[in-house]
């Protein structure tokens, strides 16, 4: 069992010191186990982002990750990584950073169209009725998939467009066959499941089924509690599977 996506209390939205993570997932049965919570961004203008850690807290955030890693090396594989945006201004920049510090991988998920401090910038966490908003989501998400930076994708179908089904639907189906040719993995996204959010959206997935896109099981864990949920995790899994998806077992770590 694995998990790549497990934030910490460093983004402020969730709770739980770090060796709780930890032990909740040793008592869980997961061998190799993946931190990565928001990476902190150089924006410019004073502006401060509310949902992810700050630049001078990356780097206890890897100490700590390391010491665990070192503390419980004979009862689990632990990794440190990020999830990131793809803001086009601040990327360069945000992963020289980052790589100066050292990380195992980077996941990729796309919360906000744009750069986030921008005053245009759109927040995709929500359906939306602004068919700008899904193309330049759709845009910016390809266009870091297409990096090279990352290891897979964080919850692909975080967006969706309420005024049209039909174009939802092409839409996704664009965004798909795209990823597709990239042939990065996409993730079924638990905290989404148990928190009955619109996605994971059943018809999304159904389309990753069609197009045999490669799938990975992601907590989105935010409190250490999410770990031991199996009840719930196990529901999502026996979905998946009539579904006739095969999540990976293993995955290979992009750095």
């Amino acid at each position: 069992m694995f998990n790549l996506h497990t934030h910490t209390k460093r983004c402020h939205h969730a709770q739980g010191e770090d060796e709780e993570y930890v032990l909740k997932a040793i008592e869980n049965g997961y061998d190799v186990f993946g931190f990565s919570d928001h990476a902190p961004h150089f924006f410019p203008n004073d502006y401060v982002s509310t949902c992810r850690m700050l630049p001078e807290e990356a780097e206890e955030y890897a100490r700590s990750i390391d010491n665990l890693r070192e503390k419980y090396k004979n009862d689990i594989d632990i990794k440190l990584g990020y999830e990131m945006e793809w803001y086009p201004e601040l990327i360069e920049n945000d992963i020289r950073f980052l790589k100066d510090i050292g990380y195992d991988y980077l996941i990729l998920a796309q919360h906000f169209t744009d750069n986030e401090y921008e005053p245009f910038r759109e927040y995709c966490g929500h359906p939306t009725d602004n068919i700008e908003t899904v193309d330049k989501y759709i845009s910016q998400l390809l266009e870091g998939a297409k990096s090279g930076l990352f290891t897979y994708v964080c919850h692909p179908d975080l967006i969706k467009f309420k005024k049209d089904k039909k174009i939802n639907s092409e839409k996704y189906n664009f965004l798909l066959d795209e990823l597709k040719k990239i042939d990065i993995p996409l993730e079924y996204n638990f905290y989404g499941y148990f928190d009955k959010r619109h996605y994971p959206n059943p018809e999304f997935w159904k389309m990753v089924k069609e197009k045999d896109i490669k799938t990975v099981i992601g907590l989105d864990a935010h409190n250490p509690k999410v770990i031991e949920d199996k009840k719930r995790l196990d529901k999502m899994k026996k979905e998946i599977a009539e579904l006739g998806i095969k999540p990976l077992e293993t995955i290979q770590l992009i750095k």
